[in-house]
């Protein structure tokens, strides 16, 4: 029988994404081990984690400053605007050092099955923000899923009318794979989203 304190500790780091009891038992024989110290470092951080990080008022990308430092760099282009679900969506187009826009992350994707509909996410301040007239193109990068397109496709036909250019983040076959490999649908979204070279 294991001691509550450790009990307590797994059942909380169970919690997180990706974390299952294997995972967590070995964090928590980690944390017994490692010096008081580094324990105390560890919950310090996450308490100020919690305190000091907040939803940047104009992208809602999280940040510690408001505006984030995206949305107030002057090196930015702010024409564009390249639409995410969330916070992973910022870190892995920030990865590729490609774009150099603005974003706004959307908080989730249109899922009617889970009751989530568009004024669940931030489409109306999307809206506003191209309603202030300095944004001339919105790239929509949500994720390649079912919920995802639906979102995207929602976002074109919201976005359209008001003359602001919509567009999508390519799909298709990965760098260094082999076409024998690839499913239809992504074979297929590639011969559709094809271009000169």
């Amino acid at each position: 029988m294991l001691a509550p304190p450790i009990q307590k500790v797994l059942r909380e780091l169970q919690k997180l994404p990706g974390v299952g009891e294997k995972t967590a038992t070995r964090f928590v024989l980690h944390l017994l081990k490692a010096p008081r110290t580094e324990v105390e470092s560890l919950a310090r951080a996450l308490v100020e984690l919690k305190e000091k990080v907040k939803p940047c008022s104009v992208c809602f990308q999280l940040t510690e400053s408001d505006p984030c430092a995206v949305c107030s760099s002057p090196r930015r282009d702010r024409s564009v605007v390249c639409v995410v679900e969330d916070q992973a969506g910022v870190l892995a187009i920030e990865r590729t050092r490609a774009f150099f826009g603005l974003y706004h992350v959307l908080g989730g994707h249109l899922s009617p099955m889970e009751g989530v509909g568009p004024d669940d996410l931030r489409v109306r301040e999307l809206v506003g923000r191209i309603r202030q007239g300095e944004i001339r193109e919105v790239i929509v990068a949500t994720n390649p899923h079912v919920e995802g397109e639906a979102t995207a496709l929602y976002l074109k036909k919201l976005i359209e009318p008001s003359g602001v250019r919509v567009t999508r983040i390519a799909r298709g076959v990965p760098l260094g794979g082999d076409l024998e490999y690839i499913d239809a649908l992504t074979l297929g979204r590639a011969l559709e989203g094809r271009s000169g070279f």
